[in-house]
């Protein structure tokens, strides 16, 4: 159960045994890729503890402020996860969220409009015979010609629950096997310049088509269908290249989301891929093979390429490399950033 910081910080140096039992930045790789945070989060509100001195998995309360100046309490945990799906700045603090998305009210009718008879000039209004049956022409409020019937709904006919199981499945699940990249209409768009800005510059370093393909089918459910996106792929390499930045408000490749790229990342391995990520913004890296890189540069795709002679060989990546480019060798030092991350 989480304790106020005064006892948990009381508590934690009994255990250690030590008046100080984090020091200051032990955990600063852990908190820097949430820039959000370390603005909301001030040391006078939390007993003069630094967040650098709180492990992130710490079953603690702390205290809060947002910009606009909400003071709320979380535990670490729930404040890395509290985006989960929502795509706004007001996602880190509770009170902003609800401000940004308030309830809709329904207005319902008062029972003396619902009760109301209508007015006696209207045709629907118009009293029926006494005895008159329920399919009589005057019935309906409206007269039919004599001998006429009322037209009743056809049945619509429903497939079987067996005919429905064999229903064939999608045109995704029945023609492609695992693996297989292909071009889905249902991928994004880019998201940003500079992933487009390394595309470009692995097409010029890669006699490659890295536009041929921008899908990978898996053997399991992704978001409701067998196929994951890749920013890049690599078909003849069988690699996936991911670029990854915390976005403009913090909220990428964070919390949950670093929980579905760990799972998109397992479903390319299941299928025979592997995967690097390109991982800016303090983002730490996931995979064996991941990069931290401060934005594109020639010398990250030099990297890169020392990463694919990692995973598939020197002698089978080196095939693929334009004939004008070095087939091994140094990256270029002092490169500069070509444009911006995400």
């Amino acid at each position: 159960m989480p304790e106020n910081i005064e006892a948990w910080w009381a508590r934690r140096r009994r255990s250690k045994g030590r008046d100080v039992p984090y020091e200051i930045g032990s955990y600063r790789s852990d908190w820097e890729r949430f820039p959000v945070l370390i603005r909301q989060y001030h040391p006078d509100l939390n007993r003069n503890i630094t967040l650098t001195q709180i492990p992130p998995a710490a079953d603690v309360y702390l205290t809060w402020q947002c910009d606009m100046g909400h003071v709320f309490v979380a535990t670490p945990e729930e404040q890395r996860y509290r985006p989960g799906t929502v795509r706004r700045r007001s996602s880190w603090c509770p009170d902003c969220l609800a401000l940004a998305a308030p309830k809709r009210v329904v207005a319902r009718a008062s029972p003396a409009a619902t009760s109301a008879p209508a007015p006696a000039s209207s045709p629907s209004a118009a009293p029926s015979p006494a005895g008159a049956a329920a399919d009589s022409p005057r019935s309906s409020g409206r007269l039919r010609a004599p001998g006429a019937t009322r037209a009743r709904p056809l049945p619509v006919p429903t497939a079987a629950p067996a005919a429905r199981a064999a229903a064939p499945r999608t045109a995704t699940t029945l023609q492609k096997a695992a693996g297989e990249a292909f071009h889905s209409g249902r991928a994004p768009r880019p998201a940003s310049a500079a992933e487009g800005e390394l595309r470009m510059l692995l097409a010029d370093r890669l006699d490659l088509d890295l536009r041929a393909a921008n899908a990978v089918a898996v053997r399991r459910p992704f978001f409701a269908h067998r196929e994951v996106w890749p920013d890049i792929v690599l078909p003849e390499l069988r690699v996936a290249i991911e670029y990854d930045t915390i976005g403009k408000f913090g909220l990428e490749h964070v919390g949950t989301r670093e929980a579905t790229d760990r799972r998109k990342d397992r479903l390319l391995r299941e299928a025979g891929w592997e995967v690097i990520r390109v991982r800016c913004g303090k983002l730490q890296p996931l995979g064996e093979f991941d990069l931290v890189a401060g934005g594109v540069t020639r010398g990250l795709v030099e990297r890169i390429v020392d990463r694919l002679r990692d995973i598939r060989g020197d002698l089978f990546v080196n095939a693929y490399l334009r004939a004008h480019a070095p087939a091994s060798g140094p990256s270029p030092p002092g490169e500069k950033p070509s444009g911006p991350p995400a």
